[in-house]
């Protein structure tokens, strides 16, 4: 199996159940990210020998074109000089070259038809690599979110939610005792700090009459 029908089978055809299959359904995004991402360099690596060779076929082309022309010339020069045979042997390089420049211009047309092939696979190898790479974060969201859910369901299965319940409802009377009983000491203390008070007072009183027998007497006896 090529690795683009693999890629086809978990970002195309059925997605889901590869994911629900997989052990690890991230390592595998990204193994099929990596082996798509080789796959393209790959191509890109094919594409640029194919426009080397393309370049190559041209430039042997245009040199036959040139020999000919030269030839040609030659040939004229033979001839204005009355050098028929010369000039036939010019005539004969000519026709040679011209049937290697129609050999390369055959070899230019098939390899650049070859290069557009090429250059277009590589267009779509790309956009699928983008593609993939696009979903491939939306995949991985939705495995940790999964991932997520079914650690606290596991969790929750393990504590369950009647023994969580009875365990906060005994915690709460546990805080309610205690808020019963400051409320108790608060109580009490406000009394005792009462009663404290009174019998401040009294003693207060106490001292102020003694001391105004005090001054009274001092003044009656002046």
């Amino acid at each position: 199996m090529s690795i683009f029908s693999r890629a086809g089978d978990v970002f195309k055809s059925n997605l889901n159940d590869l994911i629900d299959r997989a052990e690890n359904p991230e390592k595998m995004v990204r193994q099929i990210i990596l082996d798509m991402q080789k796959e393209l360099n790959n191509a890109v690596r094919s594409l640029g020998e194919a426009v080397a060779g393309e370049r190559i076929a041209e430039k042997q082309y245009q040199d036959a074109v040139r020999k000919s022309a030269d030839w040609e010339a030659k040939a004229k020069t033979a001839l204005l000089s009355d050098q028929v045979a010369l000039a036939r042997k010019a005539l004969a390089r000519k026709v040679s070259a011209d049937e290697e420049a129609e050999r390369c211009r055959e070899a230019c047309e098939t390899i650049s038809q070859q290069t557009e092939i090429i250059r277009a696979q590589v267009e779509t190898l790309r956009a699928e690599l983008e593609e993939a790479k696009s979903r491939q974060a939306i995949l991985t969201a939705r495995s940790q979110a999964a991932e997520t859910r079914k650690h606290l369901a596991q969790s929750v299965s393990h504590v369950g939610l009647s023994g969580a319940t009875e365990k906060l409802d005994r915690m709460e009377q546990k805080i309610m005792q205690k808020e019963a009983e400051a409320e108790a000491f608060a109580e009490i203390a406000n009394v005792y700090h009462s009663e404290n008070s009174g019998e401040s007072g009294i003693l207060s009183d106490t001292r102020i009459d003694s001391e105004l027998q005090r001054l009274m007497k001092e003044i009656n006896q002046s």
